[in-house]
C-alpha cells in the first residue's frame, strides 16, 4: 500500500485533541466519498438517481417522492443538509419539490449507510444494495412499523428502475445488545452472525448521512478498550455525541459464530456461490490464524497511517490478499485457484470485452490481478464465455464448488464442537438452513440433480440426441445423450454427456437443467423400443405444463416445515407399445372390454411402465421408475404412502401417455384410478381411512388398505379367493369399496358392498329364480356370501335369521352392563331397478315362520395347538368328539336321516354354534366375529349336507 498523507496517532493515555479527531473523520469521509463516487459509477444514469436521493427521502417525508407511505411516519436525519446535486435530482422526480424548513424539530433517524460489494471490485451489474436504515432508540413501534413499510415501497421503486434494494430498519443500541428484529429471509442472515458482520460493515460500509461510526475514532490497537475509549471521548467532549452513531467493537470473531455465519454463507452459496465461497474460505481463514487481525481493523490500520488510495483499500482486494497468504501452500492450491476464478466471476466483468466498460477503474484492478495471477488469454476466454458453458464443465465446476462448500462447513462445525461452544444460531435458523442444503446439494435415490446453481446464463442445446445402447451394438436398456449428432456413426466418436438407464429420467435431467427446451432439435435412436421424436416431444409438453422452468427455490415457509409432496406426474409406458403382446396373440381388435387395465377378451393390463415425477414442497424433483412386478399397484402404493404423512393436502396427479396404442385412454384411466384412491383414503383432508379398496387387473384383484400409516396390498388370483378373504376377521371396521371398473359382470355385489354400515349384521339376498344368493355383512365389515337353493321361499331366510338372531341374544346377555355393540339383524333384498342396482329394505322377514325340524347346534372344543372340534347336539342327542371322534360327522348325519319322515332330501341347517375365546391359540378373543361364526357353520352344514347325500 502507498501512504498518501501524514499518518496519524491517537494516544488516550497521553492524550488527544479536537482538531486531530476532526483530521481523521475527514481522512475516513474522503475514503467515503471516492466509494461513493465509484457505486454510483456502475449504475446506469436511470439507476443513479435512486443513490443520489435515498438521504433526502428519509429526510424529508415528502408525498411526492418515492416511497411515501403516510403523513406520521418517522424522518429527519441528523446533522443532514442535501447537496445542491441531490435537491436537483430530487426535481427531477417532482419538479415542484423543495426542503422544508423543521427549526429545531429532534430527527427520527441517526443515520443512513450502504454496505456489502458497492464501490468495490466485487460489485457487478447482478449485486443489489444493503441499506442500513438506524432509527432513534425511543421511536414507537406504530412508528417503526411505518417506516418498514415506507423501506418495502421504496425497494419496490427502485425495482422499477433495475435496481435490488433491500433496507434493514434498526437502531444502534439494540444492535450492541443483540436484539436485532431479524429471522433468515433471502437477504437477512437472521440470528446467524454478528460480530461478522459488522467487521464486514466496518471494511464496505459507505456513509450516506447522518452520523457517522464512533469505531473511526478508536485506534485498531485500542479494539480491546473501545468502551473506555468512546466514554473518553464523549465524557470529556473531544467530540459531541449526536454526531457519531456506535454500533461497537469487533476486537475478535467469538468461535460460536462461526457455525452459524457459515451455514448461512451455504444457505446464499446455493443460489450465488461466488461470494459465498470467498467469505466462507475467510471464514475459515480467521478461524484458524486467530492471531491475525480482522480486515476491518487491516483497513482502519491503513487510513490511520495515511493510505486513501481507495484501490488499496478496495474490501475485495483485502479479501483476496489475506486468503492467498494462507492459502500459499502447494496443497491448498486448487482452493486458491477456485477462489481466484469466484473473484474473477463475483465481479462479472469479462475483460476479453471489457474495452468499453464504463467502470475502467475496475477493469484496471482487475487486469492487474489477472497478470499477478500468470493467467493466459484461454482461461480468460473460458471465464468470459460462461453463456457457451455445457453442462460437462458446469457439472465438474458444480463438483468442485460443492465439495469447497462441504468442505468449509464441516470444518467449522467440527471447530465449533471442539471449543464446546453453542452456536450463535437460532434452532429454528440452523434448521431452515440445513433444510435448503438438504434440498440443494444432498444427493439420493431418484433425485434430479440440479447441476446449474447461477454457474453458466444457460445451458440450452440447439440439437440432443438420445441413443438406445443396443444401437451400438451393447446389452442393457441404458440410453446415451449426445449433442449435435447428425450421423449416428459418429456416436462412436463423439463424447456422451449422460447416460442413463431409463429415458425418462434422461429427458426429466435435460428438462430441470435447462438443457431441453421446445427449440431443441431432437433426434432417437431407438434400438429395441419403439421410442420416437414425437413421444419425447409429448413428453417436454407434459413436463412443461407440470413443472415451470426454471426451478425456483423454496420459499421459507415451505422449508419450516416437513416436506410432502406437491404433485405427481406418471408418464406410462415410455418407449413401450403396450399392445405388443396382443398383436402377437391376435387379439389387439377383440376389445369388448375397454377398459385399460383388463382389456380385451384375455383382460390385458395395458399398463407395462410408469415414471413417476414428483415435484415436492421444498422443490426438487425425483424420479421413481417402475416396470417389474405389479407397477401400478406399485406407484399407487408409494403415493398412498407419502400422502398419509399429510392426508390434509392431496398432492396433484397428472398422467400422460403416448398416442401410441391408445396412450391417452390408457392415461385417463390412471388418473381416474389415482384420483379415486385417494379420495377414498383421504376423503375430508383425513386419513387414511378404515376401508378396504379393491381394483381388478390383469385377470386378478388387489386389495389395498392401510395398516396404521402404512399402505399394503393383497394380490387375489380369482373372484373366489376374493371372496375369501373378504370373509376373514377384522380388527376394527372396514367397508370394502370396489373400484369403478371392477367385477363389471357382478353389480349385485357392488350393491351390498355400497350399502355396508357398522354396528351391525346385515343379510343381503338376491333371488334368482330356483336359486338365492345371500351376503353377510357382519359387525367389522367382513362379507360372507354364498349360494342356495330356493326350496320353500317362506323359510328362505329363517335358518339364517335364527341362528344370527341366537348369536345376537348370547352377546346381549354376556355384556348386558355395556352397550350392544351390534343394534341387531336387518334384511336387505338386492333388486334391479331400471337398471340400477339397489338394497331395499325387508324388516318383515323375521316375522317368518319358524322352521320345523331340529335344533342343531355345535360347541366348539380347542385341544391344544390342534384346530378346533365340535360337539354336536341334536335335540337332546349328544354326539361327542371325545366319543365319536372323526366319525362325529356321519354319526349326526345317520341320526338325522333316522328321524326323517319321508325319503326327501333337503339340506340340515344349524340353528347355534359356541365357539372357544382361544379359538386362536395365541389370542384371547374377548368377542368373537360374526363371520367366524359363519364360517364354521358354513363348514359344519358342508360337511353334514354331503353325509346326509351319502346316506342316501
Amino acid at each position: 500500500m502507498t501512504a498518501h498523507v501524514a499518518p496519524i496517532a491517537l494516544d488516550f493515555d497521553e492524550g488527544i485533541d479536537r482538531k486531530t479527531l476532526r483530521r481523521l473523520r475527514d481522512r475516513f469521509l474522503a475514503v467515503n466519498q471516492q466509494r461513493w463516487e465509484r457505486a454510483r459509477s456502475a449504475l446506469t444514469y436511470r439507476q443513479q438517481i435512486v443513490l443520489e436521493v435515498l438521504p433526502l427521502v428519509f429526510h424529508t417525508n415528502h408525498p411526492s417522492l418515492p416511497g411515501y407511505q403516510d403523513a406520521d411516519c418517522p424522518y429527519g436525519l441528523c446533522h443532514y443538509q442535501p447537496a445542491p446535486s441531490t435537491l436537483n435530482a430530487a426535481r427531477r422526480l417532482a419538479r415542484t419539490f423543495s426542503v422544508r424548513d423543521e427549526g429545531r424539530r429532534r430527527p427520527d433517524l441517526d443515520a443512513l449507510f450502504l454496505m456489502g460489494s458497492p464501490g468495490t471490485l466485487g460489485h457487478s451489474v447482478a449485486s443489489d444494495l444493503d441499506l442500513w436504515l438506524c432509527h432513534r432508540q425511543d421511536l414507537p413501534e406504530r412508528g417503526l412499523r411505518s417506516l418498514e413499510r415506507k423501506a418495502e415501497r421504496l425497494s419496490e421503486w427502485a425495482a422499477s428502475l433495475g435496481v435490488e434494494l433491500h433496507v434493514f430498519v434498526f437502531c444502534a443500541q439494540d444492535w450492541r445488545a443483540g436484539r436485532q428484529r431479524a429471522e433468515v429471509t433471502g437477504e437477512n442472515c437472521g440470528s446467524a452472525q454478528h460480530y461478522l458482520l459488522l467487521d464486514e460493515f466496518y471494511r464496505t460500509g459507505i456513509h450516506l448521512a447522518g452520523q457517522v461510526p464512533m469505531w473511526w475514532l478508536v485506534p485498531a490497537e485500542q479494539e480491546g478498550r473501545y468502551d473506555d475509549c468512546r466514554r473518553q471521548l464523549v465524557e470529556c467532549r473531544f467530540v459531541r455525541g449526536d454526531e457519531y452513531i456506535d454500533f461497537g467493537p469487533v476486537p475478535a470473531i467469538p468461535q460460536e459464530e462461526f457455525l452459524g455465519a457459515g451455514v448461512w454463507q451455504l444457505y446464499k452459496g446455493i443460489d450465488a456461490p461466488w461470494k459465498s465461497i470467498l467469505k466462507l474460505l475467510l471464514l475459515e481463514c480467521y478461524a484458524q490464524t486467530g492471531d491475525q487481525p480482522l480486515l476491518s481493523s487491516v483497513f482502519k490500520q491503513a487510513v490511520y497511517r495515511g493510505v486513501t488510495d481507495v484501490d488499496a483499500l478496495d474490501p475485495y482486494l483485502l479479501l483476496y490478499n489475506r486468503l492467498e497468504d494462507w492459502l500459499s501452500t502447494p496443497e491448498t492450491a486448487a482452493r486458491l485457484d477456485l477462489v481466484r476464478r469466484s473473484l474473477y466471476l463475483k465481479a462479472g466483468l469479462p475483460l476479453t470485452r471489457a474495452e468499453s466498460a464504463p467502470e475502467q477503474w475496475r477493469v484496471r484492478l482487475l487486469k492487474q490481478l489477472v497478470t499477478r495471477w500468470g493467467w493466459g488469454e484461454q482461461t480468460l476466454a473460458e471465464l468470459d464465455n460462461r453463456q457457451r458453458w455445457r453442462a460437462e464443465e458446469v457439472t465438474s465446476l458444480r463438483r468442485a464448488i460443492v465439495t469447497e462448500l462441504t468442505h468449509s462447513y464441516r470444518l467449522l462445525s467440527r471447530m465449533a464442537r471442539e471449543h464446546g461452544t453453542r452456536a450463535a444460531i437460532s434452532a429454528n435458523d440452523i434448521n431452515l438452513l440445513g433444510r435448503k442444503l438438504y434440498a440443494a446439494f444432498q444427493r439420493k435415490a431418484g433425485k434430479i440433480e440440479q447441476i446449474n446453481p447461477n454457474l453458466a446464463p444457460s445451458l440450452e442445446e440447439e440439437n440432443l440426441a438420445f441413443h438406445h445402447q443396443s444401437e451400438q451394438g451393447r446389452d442393457g436398456n441404458g440410453w446415451l445423450l449426445y449433442r449435435d449428432l447428425e450421423d449416428p456413426a459418429d456416436a462412436f466418436w463423439q463424447p456422451v454427456i449422460r447416460r442413463s438407464g431409463n429415458l425418462t429420467e434422461l429427458m426429466v435431467w435435460c428438462y430441470c437443467n435447462g438443457l431441453l427446451s421446445r427449440a431443441t432439435r431432437l433426434n432417437v435412436r431407438a434400438g429395441t423400443t419403439v421410442a420416437s421424436v414425437s413421444e419425447l416431444r409429448e413428453m417436454l409438453e407434459a413436463l412443461t405444463g407440470f413443472l415451470p422452468f426454471p426451478l425456483v427455490p423454496a420459499e421459507r415457509g415451505a422449508l419450516a416445515r416437513a416436506m410432502v409432496p406437491l404433485r405427481h406426474l406418471l408418464l406410462v409406458n415410455v418407449g413401450v407399445d403396450p399392445q405388443a403382446s396382443l398383436t402377437d396373440k391376435g387379439l389387439h381388435k377383440l376389445s369388448a372390454r375397454h377398459d385399460s387395465l383388463g382389456f380385451s377378451g384375455g383382460r390385458e393390463n395395458l399398463v407395462l411402465t410408469i415414471d413417476q415425477i414428483t415435484f415436492n414442497s421444498w422443490h426438487e424433483v425425483s424420479l421413481q421408475h417402475y416396470a417389474a412386478g405389479d407397477t401400478l399397484v406399485q406407484c399407487l402404493k408409494n403415493v398412498l404412502a407419502s400422502v398419509a404423512g399429510n392426508p390434509a393436502a392431496l398432492p396433484g396427479i397428472q398422467v400422460h401417455g403416448h398416442n401410441r396404442g391408445h396412450g391417452s385412454a390408457i392415461a385417463r384411466r390412471v388418473e381416474e384410478l389415482f384420483t379415486d384412491v385417494l379420495r377414498q383414503f383421504f376423503a375430508g383432508g383425513q386419513g387414511p381411512h378404515p376401508i378396504r379398496y379393491v381394483i381388478e387387473m390383469d385377470r386378478r384383484y388387489f386389495l389395498l388398505q392401510f395398516s396404521g400409516a402404512e399402505p399394503g396390498f393383497v394380490v387375489l388370483d380369482s373372484l373366489a379367493e376374493l371372496m375369501e378373504h373378504l370373509a376373514l376377521p377384522q380388527e376394527r371396521y372396514l367397508p370394502v369399496v370396489f373400484d369403478r371398473y371392477a367385477i363389471p359382470e357382478d353389480p349385485a355385489l357392488r350393491a351390498v358392498c355400497q350399502a355396508s354400515e357398522p354396528d351391525s349384521i346385515q343379510v343381503f339376498y338376491q333371488l334368482r329364480g330356483e336359486r338365492a344368493r345371500l351376503w353377510v355383512v357382519d359387525e367389522l365389515g367382513s362379507l360372507s356370501a354364498w349360494e342356495q337353493p330356493v326350496v320353500d321361499r317362506r323359510y328362505l331366510m329363517s335358518p339364517l335369521l335364527r341362528f344370527l338372531e341366537n348369536l345376537v341374544e348370547r352377546r346381549t346377555l354376556r355384556r348386558g352392563d355395556l352397550p350392544d355393540l351390534v343394534s341387531g339383524v336387518r334384511c336387505l333384498e338386492v333388486v334391479n331397478r331400471d337398471g340400477r342396482w339397489l338394497t331395499e329394505p325387508r324388516p318383515d322377514q323375521p316375522a317368518a315362520p319358524a322352521l320345523p325340524g331340529l335344533e342343531v347346534q355345535a360347541v366348539g372344543v380347542q385341544e391344544g395347538g390342534r384346530r378346533v372340534r365340535f360337539d354336536i347336539f341334536c335335540g337332546d342327542q349328544e354326539f361327542t368328539v371325545q366319543e365319536y371322534g372323526d366319525q362325529l360327522i356321519p354319526a349326526v348325519a345317520h341320526y338325522i336321516r333316522s328321524l326323517r319322515q319321508s325319503a326327501e332330501r333337503y339340506p340340515v341347517y344349524l340353528t347355534d354354534v359356541h365357539l372357544p375365546h382361544d379359538l386362536d391359540p395365541q389370542v384371547y378373543q374377548q368377542d368373537i366375529q360374526t363371520s367366524q361364526y359363519l364360517h364354521y357353520r358354513s363348514v359344519l352344514e358342508r360337511a353334514l349336507n354331503q353325509a346326509l347325500h351319502r346316506e342316501s
